[in-house]
Formats: C-alpha cells, sequence, structure tokens
C-alpha cells in the first residue's frame, strides 16, 4: 500500500510518500502566495524521487493550514493528531511534542495510545517562530542557517525578554549600539525564545520523552538552549520539518486498510 502526506505551512510545504510504513521519499519546498501549486509540486517532486506517479498513491491526506488547498487529497487532518502522529512514529517513547513552525508553536501532551491529550498554542505574537528568527537574521546581517552555531559560540550571560517581537526589534538595535557582539545577541535570542517555550509546556506538564520539531528545530542553538532550560534532553527528529507530513501519510494509511 502507498499512500502520501502532505503540510502545507505558511512558510513550507511538505511531503512524504509511505509504503507498507516505510518513507521511499520526501521533499519540502517554499509554499509562495500559492498553496495549492506548491502542494502540486511538492508532492510530484516526492513522488518523482520514489519513481512513482500519482496514480499509484492508494491515499492522500493533507494538513497544515493550507491543507483545503490540496483538491487531490482524499481527506484533510488537524495539526495536532498529525503532529503527534509522526513523533510517535519516530520516537515511541514520545509523551510531550513541541512544534515550532514559521508562525507558530504548538506544544502536546500525548499518550501511550499515541493520542493527543492536551495541547497548547502561542498567543498571536511572532517572537518565538520562525518568522521572528528570520527577522532576527536579517536585522544582525547572517544568514538564518547560521544563527544557531554562531549562537553556541557565546559565552555571555545576558538574557532578555523578547515578549513582543515588534519591540524585539528595538532592543536589538539598542544592544547593537551598545557594543554587544552578534554572537552574544545571537545567544540572548536564542535563551529568550527557549524561555517562551518552556513557559508554554510547563503550564501542560513536561513529560518525557520530549521531541522538537519544525522548522526552528534544525536551529541548533535553540534546541541547546531550550534543552539547558528544561534541564532534560530533547529528541530532535533528522528531518524535523517533515514531521507533520509523516503523520498525515501515517494517517492516510491507517484510514486505507
Amino acid at each position: 500500500m502507498i499512500v502520501a502526506g502532505v503540510d502545507i505551512g505558511s512558510l513550507t510545504t511538505k511531503a512524504v510518500i509511505l509504503k507498507d510504513d516505510k518513507i521511499l521519499s520526501w521533499h519540502v519546498m517554499f509554499t509562495g502566495t500559492h498553496g495549492a501549486e506548491a502542494a502540486n509540486k511538492t508532492v510530484g517532486e516526492a513522488l518523482r524521487e520514489a519513481g512513482l506517479s500519482l496514480g499509484s498513491v492508494d491515499y492522500i491526506i493533507s494538513t497544515g493550514v493550507g491543507k483545503l488547498e490540496a483538491s487531490f487529497s482524499n481527506e484533510q487532518v488537524g495539526e495536532i493528531l498529525c503532529a503527534v502522529r509522526g513523533a510517535c512514529w519516530l520516537f515511541p517513547s514520545v509523551r510531550t511534542v513541541i512544534d515550532i513552525g514559521a508562525e507558530n508553536c504548538r506544544t502536546i501532551k500525548c499518550n501511550e495510545n499515541r493520542k493527543a491529550t492536551q495541547f497548547d498554542l502561542n498567543d498571536k505574537c511572532a517572537a518565538g517562530t520562525g518568522v521572528f528568527l528570520e527577522t532576527m537574521a536579517a536585522m544582525l546581517e547572517v544568514r538564518l542557517e547560521d544563527m544557531g552555531k554562531l549562537s553556541m559560540g557565546s559565552n555571555s550571560d545576558i538574557n532578555v525578554n523578547f515578549s513582543c517581537a515588534v519591540f524585539a526589534e528595538s532592543e536589538v538595535i539598542s544592544l547593537v549600539h551598545s557594543g554587544i557582539s552578534k554572537v552574544d545577541i545571537l545567544s540572548a535570542i536564542h535563551k529568550s525564545i527557549a524561555s517562551r517555550v518552556y513557559l508554554m509546556v510547563s503550564k501542560m506538564g513536561i513529560e518525557k520523552d520530549v521531541v522538537v520539531a519544525g522548522g526552528v528545530a534544525k536551529n541548533v542553538g535553540f534546541t541547546a538552549a531550550l534543552s539547558q532550560r528544561m534541564g532534560s534532553e530533547l529528541l530532535v527528529p533528522q528531518e524535523p520539518q517533515i514531521m507533520g507530513a509523516l503523520g498525515a501519510a501515517l494517517v492516510a494509511e491507517e484510514t486505507s486498510r
């Protein structure tokens, strides 16, 4: 049985192809302004890499903010369910899932039956999301993909509270004018985001094991800061961006049996 999951996010679209509970291929691309087009292209590329055509797929499930734009999908499923399914498949011991994307952060508690028992979403402020990190990278004139590694070189104890994305920009400018190095500012940014996420998950009660996924999980500076704040190791998928699409594919597999 061949199934597919597609996760149409505000920034990127991800697709995963499964066959008999094994990943055949996956693909990630920017969503752009046309979610339907991105969904078609992403699934098409994943199928091409697997040497398959759309007609050979038995069932397709879409998820993400743009899930309704995947006209070719058989069903649409919520992001919470897909995040839990993907996390539990990758790490059966998981009990807490932290999923941080471009515009939101969700924290989820789940049980041994792969069911979400409690969840929370960040407020409307962008601070603590991928978009916030992109803004900070642009302000400090560093590449987004270099932020995490650069921040790891800091020995500073500077702590700032970037509770608002708008005011954070003014705060960063102030730190730069004060002579604080970019490396130390980057470290402070990651610590601030880690503190926000920690407060979110603490409200539910932290239960190990904890998985961190989404595009922000690719930032080693953030995951290190969060691990330190939580006082425990975190599980990070090899490809953290595709966890939602993987979960959608797994639900498709369960549904079509």
